[in-house]
């Protein structure tokens, strides 16, 4: 028997738009917070000439979308249609157009919808060849509100994007976007917060028996960090989306009490009291002022997660004047962290791509260890 499975990663999805987005449009749902929207920019990646554009359903009403416009044709009166700027029809250009939360917009502005969705237009005006639609939304199974007609759903693709495993954001987004190295750390201590709340589901197995009281216990147990549609008054939960909010936070090294409160307004309380006493782990590190500034004396952080965590947060404080002093300071470290940072540093989605690959001690480093000095395409 072919056993199917039912979801794609970030990379298969951005692949499959790509491949099919110009003439099928796919309706990507995935849990909140996973990172569908921000597939236009890995589309962007591989199409570099197409202009994003992005669409919020629950924004929209009809008059949003085109207006009418009085006109006149051999004398006769007629009425045409000026169209919503924001679609970028007017630039004759190919776009990437990603219409996000069109389930939760209102059944005439998802009526309306259907024409750049299905045929490449509005109001009859054709895009520029070779664009591409597509759709993202959440799962319905949240409860938030999303809902497509069965006579859409039948005109579409529709595939459901997993989220991201812990290692795969880590090394696919964390490291190379700057990600606060606390934040990267406390991810790597802690799977669970790579979870969907449909992973979690299959691990409570048969819940008929428990009580209300007994099915939360059961739930907090299991997973008490991420989004469940079941989870009475976790207000606060951890997403991939909000991983990088708390990241913003931590960078802004604020009084303990105020970064609690604001993590709190983020995270969630019990992943706010985790992530504090991951936190304490930071006492091991050396300050970075001090690694750039010398360091052949710096100090040395002593456990592996602490390790970890000061490549982590090199990676994303190096400039072009601290380069060359933390890769001599690197290599006291052990083999292993000299290749996540060189590793890290060789994706093409590295943000500080041009600080590493400009520097001579980062070049020398890569001929004495037998590494091709090149950036990594894929």
């Amino acid at each position: 028997m072919i056993q199917f499975n039912n979801t794609l990663s970030y990379a298969e999805t951005a692949t499959a738009i790509a491949a099919i987005g110009h003439k099928r449009t796919v309706y990507v749902e995935g849990d909140m917070g996973s990172g569908k929207t921000s597939l236009k920019t890995e589309l962007c990646r591989i199409y570099p000439d197409h202009i994003p554009v992005v669409i919020d359903g629950t924004r929209m009403e009809i008059g949003d979308l085109v207006v009418p416009m009085f006109d006149k044709i051999d004398d006769a009166g007629i009425v045409t249609y000026a169209i919503n700027e924001a679609f970028g029809v007017h630039l004759n250009k190919p776009m990437i157009i990603n219409i996000d939360e069109i389930a939760k917009a209102p059944r005439p502005v998802q009526n309306a919808l259907m024409e750049p969705i299905l045929e490449r237009s509005l109001a009859g005006r054709k895009f520029a060849e070779g664009t591409i639609v597509f759709m993202t939304g959440n799962l319905t199974t949240e409860g938030v509100g999303d809902h497509l007609a069965a006579h859409h759903l039948d005109r579409i693709v529709r595939i459901r994007m997993r989220k991201a495993t812990s290692p795969e954001w880590v090394e696919d987004f964390a490291r190379p976007n700057g990600i606060h190295n606390v934040i990267i750390g406390f991810v790597q201590e802690e799977p669970r917060l790579g979870e969907s709340f449909t992973d979690v589901d299959l691990r409570m197995g048969d819940t008929s028996r428990l009580s209300a009281d007994e099915y939360k216990v059961k739930l907090d147990e299991l997973n008490p960090y991420i989004y469940h549609p079941k989870a009475v008054g976790r207000n606060g939960f951890w997403t991939w989306r909000s991983a990088e909010a708390a990241s913003d936070i931590l960078w802004q090294e604020l009084p303990r009490s105020i970064t609690t409160q604001l993590l709190i307004g983020t995270i969630g309380e019990r992943a706010t009291r985790d992530l504090q006493a991951f936190m304490d782990l930071a006492d091991d590190l050396p300050k970075m002022s001090e690694v750039y500034s010398d360091p052949l004396n710096a100090k040395l952080p002593h456990t592996a997660a602490a390790q970890v965590m000061v490549v982590d947060k090199a990676l994303a404080t190096i400039d072009f004047q601290t380069i060359d002093n933390w890769i001599t300071y690197m290599e006291r470290l052990p083999r292993e962290l000299q290749a996540i940072f060189v590793n890290t540093t060789r994706k093409s989605n590295y943000t500080k791509s041009e600080i590493v690959h400009n520097s001579a001690a980062y070049r020398d480093w890569c001929t004495k260890n037998h590494m091709l000095y090149s950036k990594d395409v894929a």
